[in-house]
């Protein structure tokens, strides 16, 4: 039912998204393809879930604004319009508005269906694996951020700072998405993602001549 609209969604996106480093065309494309994945692995609705992993991020306030927590907010609100707009079936907006609302870290809301735990762990599995550090790295070079303390990278002596080290956001964040994962094909994918990210870790740790890199690589 949700194709004949898809190409209303991949339309609107492509008309109204931001620019932003980390959440651009190509973010929405890895969500959506993630969320159809998971959505048939737990049955999930696909008439929710599609238009929801579209639509997630069609408001995104800057990772520093100080409001960033209502993004997902904004975005479920300015979706739902979209939606109205183009005659999606009503009986599904409520559950895609939640899906968007809560897919959101920073707006610490706890999903409360199938279909928006699905979309939540489709847009986390993009922030995990090759394609997460390559993210990570892209908001971080646009808020100025450095790439990692010079003196203590890995945190020995000092407490983990993703305000001011690009790298302290795996420790801050990243590595805790994979146990909050709520589907079990997400779980097994994020730990795949995770591995590739302590590995990455520890061949930095090489290169910069950081001492027993391997250890310090895993800690959390």
């Amino acid at each position: 039912m949700y194709a004949k609209y898809e190409p209303l969604l991949i339309e609107f996106i492509a008309a109204t998204m931001a620019a932003d480093p980390a959440h651009d065309p190509q973010h929405i494309n890895r969500v959506v393809s993630n969320a159809k994945q998971l959505a048939r692995h737990e049955s999930a609705n696909l008439a929710v879930v599609v238009p929801a992993a579209y639509l997630h991020d069609c408001f995104s306030l800057p990772k520093n604004h100080p409001e960033r927590a209502k993004s997902s907010q904004l975005a479920a609100q300015k979706a739902r319009q979209f939606l109205v707009s183009i005659n999606y079936p009503e009986l599904h907006l409520d559950a895609i508005t939640h899906a968007i609302t809560a897919h959101s870290y920073s707006a610490g809301i706890t999903p409360q269906t199938l279909e928006a735990k699905v979309v939540q762990d489709a847009d986390r599995l993009d922030a995990l694996g090759a394609i997460g550090i390559a993210r990570c790295i892209q908001v971080g070079s646009s808020m100025g951020v450095e790439l990692y303390h010079g003196d203590d990278p890995f945190a020995q002596e000092r407490e983990w700072n993703d305000k001011h080290y690009t790298f302290d956001h795996f420790y801050t964040k990243l590595f805790r998405l994979p146990d909050a994962m709520h589907t079990h094909a997400a779980r097994q994918e994020a730990k795949r993602r995770l591995a590739f990210m302590q590995d990455y870790l520890q061949q930095l740790g090489t290169e910069i001549a950081v001492a027993d890199a391997a250890s310090i690589t895993t800690t959390t």
